[in-house]
């Protein structure tokens, strides 16, 4: 199940983007966003399709607002299509899409602090990086990092590589492949665990 939102208006990026649409999988966390110049059933449907269908399969279920950019009969089709059921959050409870208003709120938070007050319209070339440090950041209502529970082991994040931390001087590509085929065993426990 996937929340699917919007953020803005935001401060005009380099390329005029204005808005960023922002995906969140329920289940292991994981987001997905990029910025907008406009915000119409046609990008919904291109961000959909890239970000969801093509790289992590067809959901279940797909919670949105009502707005025009997910209540059009084009968006209503590509969910038909994929036998996708599409629910709405009401505009007077828009907890109803939670996990998606929770991860907003992160997100604007962290484009928007103080070093960009000077630059705001750079919050779009930092976005790449607000959701790597999301996606690689342990979530408390599961104890797991959303990259974990996505693909089964922890990523090297780049201060690992510029400090050649232990997990970086000890590698061994046998010994991790091994570790790997274990992790991959044992993800779908871990993800049920996460979960109860």
């Amino acid at each position: 199940m996937w929340g699917i939102d919007l953020i803005g208006p935001m401060p005009t990026a380099t390329g005029g983007a204005k808005h960023a649409i922002v995906a969140v999988d329920y289940f292991t966390k994981w987001v997905e966003a990029e910025p907008l110049v406009h915000v119409t059933e046609a990008n919904t449907i291109s961000f959909v399709k890239k970000n969801i269908l093509y790289r992590f399969g067809i959901p279940n279920t797909i919670i949105t607002d009502n707005g025009t950019q997910f209540d059009g009969r084009k968006f209503r089709e590509l969910c038909d299509k994929y036998g996708i059921n599409n629910y709405y959050a009401s505009p007077a409870h828009p907890q109803t899409n939670g996990q998606t208003e929770v991860v907003k709120k992160i997100i604007k938070h962290n484009l928007m602090k103080a070093k960009l007050a000077t630059k705001k319209g750079s919050w779009a070339d930092k976005l790449p990086k607000v959701l790597w440090a999301y996606r690689t950041t342990e979530r408390g209502s599961t104890s797991e990092t959303p990259y974990s529970m996505a693909y089964g082991a922890e990523a090297v994040i780049p201060v690992e590589t510029s400090f050649s931390s232990p997990r970086v001087q000890l590698f061994q590509p046998e010994i991790n492949i091994d570790m790997l085929k274990c992790g991959l065993d044992e993800l779908e426990e871990r993800r049920e665990s996460a979960h109860k």
